[in-house]
């Protein structure tokens, strides 16, 4: 897999870790902190992108989710 270039994170950490909360769960920093979340929420919305782009669209919709 390619590697992403650096993104500024595309989340809220204190809602990540409200909602982790609200599971029983305690947040690592290392999960907040890291990559591996925002590379997941970057690949999914660009897969949802290419999705638009092939249904002939400029515009992303839940279904390309």
């Amino acid at each position: 897999m390619a590697k992403k270039k650096s993104v500024d994170p595309l989340y809220v950490k204190s809602k990540i870790r409200e909602y982790i909360k609200s599971k029983g769960c305690n947040t690592s920093s290392a999960v907040l902190d890291g990559d591996k979340l925002n590379g997941s929420i970057i690949d999914l919305l660009d897969r949802a992108a290419d999705r638009a782009k092939a249904n002939g669209r400029k515009t992303v919709k839940p279904r390309d989710i």
